[in-house]
């Protein structure tokens, strides 16, 4: 499996996750249930954003350089750990609904710019093997995470 296939296939399941954040946030009742989705959203997105940095971001990060891409991929990566960051400290339910809404739609736009600019630069700069090679170590971080 290559590199790109497999963050995609990680891209569908947060898409699905933002969908039901969307669908639940407005019905919860509590600043803990509001915490606990921003902290699983947070943790995930770590999570995959770690590898997706250190096996697509860097091995295109003199083209992500060029094309003016690379700091504003970190600073969306920013933008969201802190808007989450908020949700998790606000003290009150209706402020932190609005910021795990925005951290959602930031995720969404974030996650979109991946799969439109960065995943069809890594297919085209990146050789067919060395994808390959990538989507391997992916499996095998995944592994230990799970293992």
């Amino acid at each position: 499996m290559k590199i790109t296939e497999a963050l995609l296939a990680e891209h569908v399941v947060f898409h699905n996750l933002f969908d039901y954040v969307e669908r639940a946030a407005p019905r919860l009742r509590t600043l803990g249930e509001i915490r606990t989705l921003a902290g699983l959203l947070n943790a995930m997105q770590e999570s995959h954003g770690q590898i997706e940095d250190e096996l697509v971001m860097e091995p295109l990060a003199h083209c992500l350089d060029n094309l003016g891409q690379n700091e504003a991929i970190h600073a969306e990566h920013q933008h969201i750990e802190e808007v989450l960051a908020q949700v998790r400290s606000s003290r009150d339910l209706k402020q932190a609904k609005k910021l795990l809404h925005t951290a959602v739609v930031v995720s969404r736009q974030h996650f979109d710019r991946e799969e439109r600019v960065i995943f069809p630069l890594a297919e085209k700069w990146l050789k067919p093997k060395t994808l390959q090679t990538l989507g391997s170590e992916w499996v095998a971080k995944r592994k230990q995470v799970v293992g």
